[in-house]
């Protein structure tokens, strides 16, 4: 299989994450977003909405957004609960991921690593500060007598969150603040198979 992706941005890094977790063999298609190479005549037979990261599966289908990546990636495994209460769980995490916490961190993050911190965004990240804040409130709170988010056992909700929250000092997130947040982060960073951001492999 191969992924069209850019490890460095924590949508694509979930999915290179469990792929390692799961030691699954593929080849890593790097996409730079900020040269629009996402909006490559080439790309948009890939994915017409230009996003990244798309899967490639081995029979040449194609499969696009990230938690429905690792949703088709985990189905079976471990990191899916059996237990259908807990499954359902773990969907609301991955939808809280996409709709609540990303909007906040991963966009502040972009606005200062990745633009420098541009005056005509200046105000929007202000902005965002408190609202990000608001969320990692929230995994905080969750963190605090459990482990995981579901509870003992990591699960896709834990690489969902993890793949932004571990970065969010890069835009601005004192993760100081919450330490329940900073064991959890370890714990994921100590797994079997974890592989960080920053190790830009070509291939599995």
């Amino acid at each position: 299989m191969k992924v069209y992706g850019d490890i460095l941005s924590g949508n694509c890094y979930k999915i290179k994450l469990l792929l390692s977790f799961l030691r699954i063999e593929h080849e890593w298609i790097h996409i730079d977003v900020l040269k629009a190479e996402t909006h490559t005549p080439e790309f948009l037979k890939i994915n017409p909405n230009a996003k990244i990261p798309v899967l490639q599966l081995e029979s040449d289908q194609l499969l696009a957004e990230s938690n429905a990546i690792l949703g088709y990636l985990a189905e079976g495994t471990y990191f899916v609960p059996s237990d259908r209460y807990k499954k359902a769980k773990m969907y609301e995490w991955m939808f809280f991921e996409q709709y609540s916490h990303e909007p906040c961190i991963a966009v502040a993050r972009f606005i200062q690593k990745y633009q420098g911190m541009p005056e005509a965004r200046i105000e929007e990240y202000k902005k965002l500060q408190p609202k990000g804040h608001r969320v990692l409130k929230i995994l905080e709170q969750a963190l605090n007598r459990h482990h995981y988010l579901l509870g003992e056992e990591i699960s896709l909700a834990d690489i969902s969150l993890y793949a932004y929250t571990h970065v969010a000092d890069e835009g601005g997130f004192d993760l100081n603040l919450y330490p329940n947040i900073q064991h959890w982060c370890q714990r994921i960073a100590n797994s079997a198979g974890y592989i960080g951001m920053n190790e830009q492999t070509t291939a599995v």
